[in-house]
């Protein structure tokens, strides 16, 4: 008992808070020179097959919109997509084992199944929704993308995260698009 309150008093009386470490090295609050960070390829021969993924495989843009501002947007969207729950929950079991150990062991095995199943994909899918419900509130515009060109600077998370240094370069090329050139294909719904 006496240790843990030495240490509760150590980090009482340390001299930078929480909130200033958390600041002096939040790569969320950085924002890159956009002339440092690489324009990702978007160029490709639309097939049939592309436009059918169309609703995975996108980029937002919106006219007249600074790199530091479609950071921000971006930034702001994954947020509120990152660390989503799947929805999915506890199955009930049908009498005669409803209530009982036997049941109760079932029910969660079933859930623990079902997550491990369609859970991944099912965050992934409402990350998507997610993403595109907030940037089209923003005034963004929605354009397809062929996957591998995609995967070049897009992520997608299912039961793990990103390494945020890695989503944060992620992001600035993603703003970097969003605030570029506007794109020569079709836009698409949000």
């Amino acid at each position: 008992m006496g240790g843990l309150l030495l240490a509760a008093a150590a980090m009482l009386a340390s001299p930078v808070t929480a909130q200033e470490a958390a600041t002096s090295t939040d790569v969320t609050k950085i924002i890159p020179d956009p002339a440092s960070v690489v324009m990702p390829k978007l160029d490709f021969a639309e097939t049939d097959a592309d436009r059918a993924d169309y609703d995975k495989y996108f980029y937002f843009h919106r006219a007249d919109t600074g790199f530091e501002e479609a950071l921000a947007d971006l930034r702001e969207c994954d947020g509120m997509a990152q660390g989503l729950q799947s929805g999915l929950q506890y199955q009930q079991v049908p009498y005669p084992y409803a209530g009982t150990m036997a049941g109760a062991a079932g029910g969660l095995l079933g859930s623990l199944i079902a997550e491990a199943v369609v859970g991944s994909a099912n965050k992934r899918s409402l990350r998507r929704t997610n993403m595109r419900r907030c940037m089209g509130y923003k005034g963004y515009a929605r354009y397809g993308l062929q996957k591998d060109l995609w995967q070049e600077f897009h992520f997608e998370e299912g039961f793990s995260s990103e390494e945020e240094s890695k989503r944060q370069a992620m992001l600035a090329q993603q703003a970097k698009v969003a605030s570029g050139t506007k794109p020569a294909t079709g836009e698409l719904g949000i």
